[in-house]
């Protein structure tokens, strides 16, 4: 653990030379504010655990072209986020294939469904809607926006929301479900406009 209390900038240059422990040590300084900023735009641990992984992976394999003169978590975070829209857009993307086949399978339609790959107009879009998503948690009422914020961006179980919050564990349980519908609900209105 003797690397963790370098500075940040040591690390990434030791990384960049090629050190494995610098790299393990940025790993676990970010692992939780990656998982963070991820953990919101999925259903399934499974899905989180693949964009955390793919983040670190695409951040580290890109670390030699890293504006040293900036900060790094904002640059990893702004990396985990556009790896989680393009998970995110290949989930639905699967979906709206299936969706397809069956539009197609119920109207008799012989042509497959036109699903292409993302736009660089789509990429577009899809960082501007996580910016907005920041801001939606802001705008959630004050009923889901205090339990959003421990759970998406402190990360916290269910079980210390309530108890930080002094709230019944159901109550934490539908606030999450709820407030999760509501970001989404924003975050479609935000895709349309």
């Amino acid at each position: 653990m003797g690397y963790l209390d370098k500075s940040e900038k040591e690390l990434v240059e030791r990384a960049v030379q090629g050190d494995q422990t610098a790299f393990r040590a940025l790993y676990e300084i970010h692992e939780r504010s990656v998982r963070g900023r991820v953990s919101g735009y999925f259903r399934w641990k499974a899905d989180v655990d693949d964009v955390v992984t793919e983040s670190f992976q695409k951040a580290f394999s890109a670390l030699s072209s890293f504006d040293r003169e900036r900060e790094f978590r904002p640059w990893l975070l702004t990396i985990a986020t556009r790896t989680a829209l393009d998970h995110l857009g290949s989930i639905q993307r699967e979906d709206q294939k299936k969706e397809g086949f069956m539009h197609k399978s119920v109207l008799g339609n012989n042509e497959s469904p036109d699903i292409s790959e993302t736009t660089p107009e789509e990429e577009i879009i899809q960082d501007e809607v996580h910016q907005r998503l920041m801001q939606y948690i802001d705008e959630l009422p004050s009923l889901y926006k205090d339990v959003m914020i421990k759970y998406m961006i402190e990360e916290l179980e269910y079980e210390e929301i309530a108890r930080d919050l002094d709230l019944e564990l159901n109550t934490v349980r539908t606030r999450i479900r709820r407030g999760k519908q509501h970001l989404a609900q924003m975050m479609l209105r935000g895709e349309v406009e």
